[in-house]
């Protein structure tokens, strides 16, 4: 592994806990690949922008790459292209994808570029890799809460696997904290949680195991 794309989505920066949980990944994939170089991009600070009529019609009319409607298109679909992983830290933001990873995606995922329309469907033309999306949610998704609340709808997972799947993306890995909004014995539980799947995920030596985790985020 050569080139690690991390982005980071959440406009808490640093004190998010998907920013906290991707951290610790990010060290783990960097500790079995010493070599690796990150390409950092916080969309919550530097979002990209949403396409706007130059770019609609650039697509409607097969502009070729160059046009200067594809000028950030390029940049951001280059960056993945020369990855190897990509990892990225995003709350879940009204049961979806915060704006900001949206106008990401908007512009990553873009006809006779990163996929082909064909009559069997839409084909993705990028090369496959790991990409491990850590998702921060203040309620719980994947089931329902502690208390039996039915669990909140979620229609971030599903969407990045079709968006990224249809750019030939399809090997995602998720990690979820949930429940964040209850309480520090709550936000304890979903580290704990995430930090089980994590390791499970992506294991470390023996050595690397004995170093101690990063401590919770302020509020």
């Amino acid at each position: 592994m050569r080139a690690i794309l991390y982005l980071t989505c959440s406009p808490k920066g640093q004190f998010a806990f998907s920013r906290l949980m991707a951290d610790e990944l990010l060290a783990r994939l960097i500790e079995s690949n010493r070599n690796a170089q990150v390409v950092h991009r916080d969309l919550a600070t530097d979002p990209p922008p949403v396409p706007d009529a130059a770019f609609s019609a650039a697509v409607l009319s097969a502009a070729p790459a160059d046009d200067p409607a594809f000028a950030t298109s390029e940049i951001l679909i280059g960056e993945l292209e020369r990855c190897d992983a990509l990892v990225i830290a995003t709350p879940m933001h009204n049961y979806g994808v915060p704006a900001v990873l949206k106008a990401w995606i908007d512009q990553v995922v873009r006809i006779r570029r990163s996929f082909q329309s064909t009559p069997a469907g839409k084909v993705g033309v990028l090369r496959d890799r790991p990409v491990f999306v850590v998702v921060a949610s203040g309620g719980w998704f994947t089931g329902p809460s502690p208390s039996g609340s039915p669990a909140q709808p979620d229609f971030l997972t599903p969407y990045l696997s079709a968006a990224l799947g249809t750019i030939g993306l399809n090997d995602l890995a998720f990690i979820t904290l949930e429940g964040l909004t209850r309480g520090a014995d709550g936000a304890e539980r979903a580290l704990a949680s995430a930090r089980t799947r994590l390791a499970h995920l992506v294991p470390l030596s023996p050595m690397s195991e004995t170093r101690p985790s990063a401590p919770i985020p302020s509020r």
